[in-house]
């Protein structure tokens, strides 16, 4: 595709464009959901049931029900997910290099998406909020159920973090293609019915 071409498919999506911030929404939702259960990796690696990691992001919020903790953590991380692809497609309305049109240039595009989440938000909350928390839940037995875990997951910070980073890359390529699909098939129907018009 030229640059001419290029033009004119970001053009079409100016006469859509709560469909491309409806694409980006959905792609993060399913992305998100997809790295849910990937995230199992790391609860068997800490030794513990599934559904452990997100219930460590609820107790790190204060939620000391096992139960609660690990509902609201999945909760959480599902919304941030959701809402990091509505936000992306709110800024690829203002700035039109950030639309996915295919798919790809939306890979591309997740993948940056991915690699900001993990800098700009996970690698932050993790080593400031999760880590100090877990090391406290440690030398507490207050909550015998935090302090279990923050025992599974003691010397798993840096493991943690680095498939985080994976995750969250294997999060921007799906959410990426998704986008980049949905954006596509879009573009193209619309090619379809001017060229069906103009006949």
């Amino acid at each position: 595709m030229n640059d001419v071409d290029t033009v004119m498919e970001l053009q079409k999506i100016d006469n859509t464009p709560k469909m491309l911030i409806i694409y980006c929404t959905l792609a993060g939702l399913i992305s998100a959901l997809i790295i849910s259960g990937l995230l199992e990796v790391i609860d068997f690696a800490s030794g513990t049931p599934s559904g452990t990691f997100f219930a460590v992001i609820g107790l790190s919020l204060g939620f000391n029900d096992p139960a609660s903790a690990q509902y609201i953590g999945y909760g959480l991380h599902i919304l941030t997910g959701t809402v990091a692809g509505n936000i992306f497609g709110q800024m690829a309305l203002f700035w039109r290099k950030l639309i996915p049109y295919n798919m790809k240039r939306g890979i591309s595009l997740g993948l940056i998406l991915g690699i900001s989440l993990w800098a700009v938000l996970f690698a932050p909350l993790a080593t400031f909020g999760i880590q100090p928390k877990l090391d406290t839940f440690m030398i507490t037995d207050a909550n015998s159920y935090a302090h279990s875990i923050a025992n599974h997951f003691a010397g798993l910070y840096y493991f943690v973090l680095g498939t985080s980073l994976l995750f969250h890359l294997v999060y921007g390529a799906v959410f990426g293609l998704l986008a980049g699909r949905m954006t596509g098939v879009k573009l193209s129907t619309r090619k379809l019915i001017n060229a069906r018009i103009i006949e």
